[in-house]
């Protein structure tokens, strides 16, 4: 079965096809901050560019009325954000923060989310996750139409919490991410070992 993105516009049927067969996706915390109201939102059309600079991409929609998800309006605004990775026993939490809320409802205080600042001038990051990212926006792509908007963000700083290094001579960092798998969440399980290059 051929699906013609050129001719079926289904929006539907392209993000179901996208999200069931791109996976696992890591799913990302981004945190936003807008006259003193901290928005919390999850998402998992998220990954590294670069690390030469040091560049992630997140990709973020727009509300049902077509307004910028508050996410969006955020970082155009403030030209700032805070990336969490997601761990296993933040599922839950992560779960509900992705329900819309109003721009003055903040999802760590609806939710009981704790968070901390640890870089001053940016949005705080979520308390007892394995890393952080804090980014400074660098682009938006106009991929020509549509409601999604990628954005590009320099990383200026790494936290990593001192409990998800396995070997600090190494830097070898071991945690229990989530991942997306089209309308589900999903555990990475076992780590395997690559096979050696003959």
């Amino acid at each position: 079965m051929i699906f013609d993105l050129g001719k079926d516009k289904a929006l539907n049927e392209t993000y179901k096809l996208m999200a069931q067969t791109i996976i696992p996706r890591p799913v990302a915390w981004v945190v936003t901050e807008d006259d003193g109201v901290v928005n919390i939102a999850p998402f998992s059309y998220f990954i590294g560019l670069s690390s030469e600079p040091a560049t992630v991409l997140i990709s973020v929609g727009h509300k049902p009325d077509a307004s910028p998800k508050d996410t969006l309006a955020n970082i155009r605004k403030h030209q700032k954000c805070t990336i969490c990775m997601v761990q296993e026993n933040d599922l839950e939490k992560m779960h509900f923060s992705s329900k819309g809320l109003d721009k003055d409802v903040s999802e760590a205080e609806m939710f009981s989310i704790e968070t901390e600042t640890f870089t001053e001038g940016y949005p705080p990051m979520i308390k007892g996750v394995p890393c952080a990212y804090v980014c400074e926006l660098n682009q938006e792509i106009d991929l020509g139409g549509g409601t999604t908007i990628p954005l590009v963000l320099n990383v200026r700083q790494i936290f990593v919490n001192d409990e998800v290094i396995t070997d600090k001579e190494r830097l070898t960092i071991s945690f229990d991410p989530v991942a997306r798998i089209g309308k589900s969440y999903a555990f990475l399980g076992e780590e395997i070992d690559a096979p050696a290059i003959p």
